[in-house]
């Protein structure tokens, strides 16, 4: 291993990967005892659908606090799943965007819409196999909310943006991991900052998506309603809801 791919291990304050929480987790799951293919498999699916797609208080948390949530988004999913691909000796790291808001549209209230920056921040997690480097973004949305949304628009099965999805076929996604790049909303991509080594070094540069009053106002309020909707969505499906 050279020294460039031990910065790609490093433990930060928010890849906290040696958290009790963390480490009882990776040992309960046996994810050490897999090979390095199966392991990234194995976490990439836990984040996927065991953390379901929900909006936290703050982008910049640290992992053992999403895994504690039990809920995320792009890039709070995405700092966990880097902590516990790192707990287990795979190489990883961060790459920052911006998305148009509108493929939140239907997660995010109609409602409520008018409070969400045009251009929110956005990341995925790059992770280093076979000598080479792999996108993955395909984890946000847990497979049972994304069901409900190919079943409402099962007559739209190729490009779709909406509900937090931005991808050119709905109706099969590359959301699986099978050694290849995944994606689910990377056709909403509006600014590419390229990689970093470290989230926290990401977020101190570039800051999260809202400030002052809205930012309270996400924190105490908005994203509560926001979860409701998206929880609504992934029990009782899009008709049921009043985001469309």
């Amino acid at each position: 291993m050279n020294e460039l791919s031990k910065d790609y291990l490093q433990e930060t304050p928010m890849l906290d990967f040696n958290h009790p929480h963390i480490q009882d987790l990776v040992e309960q799951r046996r994810w050490k005892n897999l090979s390095q293919y199966d392991a990234i498999g194995a976490i990439y699916n836990y984040v996927r659908d065991e953390v379901r797609f929900g909006y936290n208080k703050d982008d910049r948390l640290a992992a053992s606090q999403v895994l504690k949530d039990g809920y995320g988004q792009c890039n709070t999913k995405g700092t966990l799943l880097m902590a516990l691909l790192r707990s287990v000796g795979v190489s990883t790291r961060f790459h920052g965007f911006t998305i148009y808001n509108e493929l939140q549209r239907g997660a995010i209230p109609n409602y409520l819409f008018m409070v969400a920056p045009a251009r929110i921040i956005h990341s995925w997690v790059e992770v280093y196999q076979d000598g080479r480097w792999i996108n993955l973004e395909g984890y946000i949305l847990d497979k049972d909310y994304l069901k409900q949304v190919q079943t409402h628009f099962a007559n739209q099965s190729e490009s779709f943006s909406g509900y937090g999805i931005s991808t050119k076929c709905l109706s099969n996604p590359d959301i699986d991991w099978n050694g290849q790049d995944t994606y689910i909303q990377s056709e909403g991509i509006a600014d590419d900052f390229g990689v970093f080594t470290q989230p926290d070094e990401f977020y101190s540069r570039h800051g999260s998506n809202l400030s002052g009053i809205k930012k309270v106002m996400f924190r105490y309020v908005l994203r509560y309603l926001m979860n409701f909707n998206v929880n609504k969505i992934r029990t009782s499906g899009i008709a049921n809801t009043k985001a469309t």
